[in-house]
């Protein structure tokens, strides 16, 4: 083999290989971006502000029937103390590809120690195709072992 082939090979292999690693980050770094956004939402229904979690579920916010659900849930669900995140169940590990899924979370604070258990439907973008995250809308609570199957 011809030393320029070889050097061409080489180049080449480095060039894939980079790529499918930067690929791979971006899409593993979307779990980190979904949970977030979900702790932003989360954040902002615990302290029962209505505005804020409709902004972060920009589809629900247009939705007249999900806007006011999601406003009297905000209500219900406002407590004093941090959020904190028991668990966290992502909607998918990695998006290669567009996927909507259903995230789990289960989350309490300082004031009600009781756990409170809701499901999210995420829309993850794959790492060709921007690699956002975008969430839909939040459910009411559901058991503590509930799964968030449709």
């Amino acid at each position: 083999m011809q030393r320029r082939t070889k050097i061409t090979a080489i180049v080449f292999g480095v060039f894939v290989f980079l790529g499918m690693s930067l690929l791979l980050a971006r899409s593993l770094v979307g779990t980190g971006d979904e949970r977030a956004l979900v702790v932003d939402i989360l954040e902002a229904q615990a302290s029962g502000d209505a505005e804020a979690v409709l902004a972060g579920l920009p589809r629900c916010a247009r939705d007249p029937v999900c806007s006011q659900v999601t406003t009297e849930r905000t209500e219900r669900l406002a407590r004093d103390g941090e959020v904190e995140i028991l668990n966290y169940d992502p909607s998918t590990q990695a998006a290669f590809t567009d996927q909507t899924g259903f995230a789990r979370v289960a989350w309490r604070t300082e004031s009600v120690r009781f756990p409170v258990v809701q499901c999210l439907v995420v829309r993850r973008q794959g790492p060709l195709t921007g690699g956002g995250v975008a969430l839909i809308s939040i459910s009411n609570p559901i058991g503590l072992e509930a799964d968030c199957a449709p």
